[in-house]
């Protein structure tokens, strides 16, 4: 049974229950779980030297559209709102195919990866030429990252009076067809399963009610969670009243679709009563502070929620919309925009920290993870310290204040899938330079 010691961290900030922090300790690994805690502990097994290192544990990502990787600053979409800018994009995405979903997946993770992530869902919604789910499950295998893919849909195109174009939606009982097909055939509902399968149509206005209301049956039954958009914006809510008659809280409750089992991204538009109705229903939120000031979409009520007892969890969205998948700043973004506007003291660097951990662990229904204790998954960042980010801080566990913004070293289920800032499961150069070429093919393209 592999085993592996990290000796000696200056610092380890466990997101534990009781908020422990501890300086000089060891943390020893074994089974893929985390053995044992304390100080001058012994091993047989590999020793990681942490001495100038804070460790955390894994930052876990709620929300991303993978295959935009390969569509970072299309000069179309960089200052649209959020509708404009799916305009502009869709007829680039009917372009892809098993190829792009693997390769944009690859470096997608990678990047998230470097900067200290353990855990990502993926929410795929559309599958043009071939493409299909099991793209991006392959690609985050390679790389040894704990993966929570969504097989989202759209089915309702321009013709029915949706935004996506007909070429990019797809008949509802064979949505809910292949739905049933990743999920038999990738998710484990064990602890410790580096694959659990969602269920996630995209968004209320690109599928029909009729959907909604089936995936929610059909995830139930198959006892998996639940993921959609919801009040991403302004436009957003105008949609929901003008086509439903009720906000986007409502729409989703009548539905189906508040619970445990569910997390919706975005949430930037929730009133007060629907907070109320997201903590009552203990359902979750993916906030995406970068993705949001991008499109202008405004600033989620984090310090609300939170305060409220809401699930909340980050989300680097896709890289379309965010044109970055790196956690740790997602993670100080969100500490700041809470800040200007609420004030200075309302996100701490070490709140807005487990919110990026445990938070979001918590969110995905895993808690077997996001925490550094006996017992749970050994998925854990350590980040250097020694680094210029951190010349002069007096507090080196306030990384979202003067910390590094890519990790040191990196393991997921107890192996080292970054080590000394480099990625060990594929050849990311490699990877770098096919996506580069795929990019530069579509664009020729248009």
């Amino acid at each position: 049974m592999q085993e592996t010691l990290i000796r000696n961290a200056h610092t380890i900030l466990t997101m534990d229950d009781l908020g422990r922090e501890l300086t000089q300790y060891d943390i020893r690994l074994k089974g893929g779980v985390i053995a044992e805690i304390g100080q001058s502990l012994q091993s047989s097994g590999e020793v990681v030297e942490a001495a100038g290192c804070v460790v955390t544990p894994g930052l876990v990502n709620t929300h991303h559209h993978l295959y935009q990787t390969l569509t970072r600053a299309v000069p179309g979409g960089q200052d649209a709102l959020l509708f404009g800018w799916l305009k502009t994009l869709y007829p680039i995405w009917a372009r892809f195919g098993p190829e792009e979903m693997f390769t944009s997946a690859q470096v997608g993770l990678a990047e998230l990866m470097l900067s200290g992530c353990t855990m990502s869902s993926d929410h795929l919604y559309l599958y043009p030429n071939g493409a299909r789910l099991e793209d991006t499950i392959f690609a985050a295998h390679e790389l040894g990252i704990r993966f929570h893919p969504t097989r989202g849909a759209m089915s309702i195109g321009e013709s029915d009076g949706g935004l996506p174009p007909d070429s990019l939606v797809e008949n509802e009982a064979a949505i809910l067809e292949d739905c049933i097909r990743v999920i038999d055939g990738f998710h484990d509902p064990r602890d410790g399963a580096m694959v659990r399968v969602g269920v996630a149509p995209c968004s209320p206005f690109s599928v029909s009610r009729e959907l909604m209301r089936d995936a929610a049956l059909m995830a139930r039954d198959k006892g998996v969670m639940m993921h959609t958009h919801l009040a991403e914006n302004d436009e957003d809510i105008a949609y929901s009243l003008a086509q439903f008659g009720c906000r986007p809280g409502q729409y989703a409750e009548d539905l189906g679709w508040t619970g445990e089992d569910v997390w919706h991204a975005h949430c930037v538009k929730l009133d007060g009563q629907e907070i109320d109705l997201f903590s009552k229903t203990r359902t979750g939120v993916a906030h995406c502070p970068c993705s949001n000031c991008r499109l202008g979409s405004g600033i989620a009520p984090v310090r609300a929620m939170r305060d409220a007892g809401v699930k909340v969890g980050l989300g680097v969205d896709g890289s379309a919309s965010n044109d970055a998948g790196n956690m740790i700043l997602e993670a100080r973004q969100s500490m700041l925009l809470q800040r200007v506007a609420s004030g200075a003291d309302a996100m701490s660097a070490r709140e807005a920290l487990r919110i990026a951990t445990r938070g979001g662990a918590e969110v995905l229904g895993r808690h077997d993870c996001g925490q550094i204790a006996v017992g749970k998954r050994a998925d854990l960042a350590l980040w250097d310290i020694a680094g210029i980010e951190s010349a002069g801080s007096w507090d080196p566990a306030a990384l979202l204040l003067a910390g590094p913004v890519w990790v040191k070293h990196l393991m997921v289920e107890g192996r080292q899938v970054v080590r000394d800032g480099h990625v060990t499961g594929i050849d990311l150069e490699k990877a770098i330079v096919k996506q580069n070429q795929l990019a530069q093919a579509l664009s020729e393209q248009l």
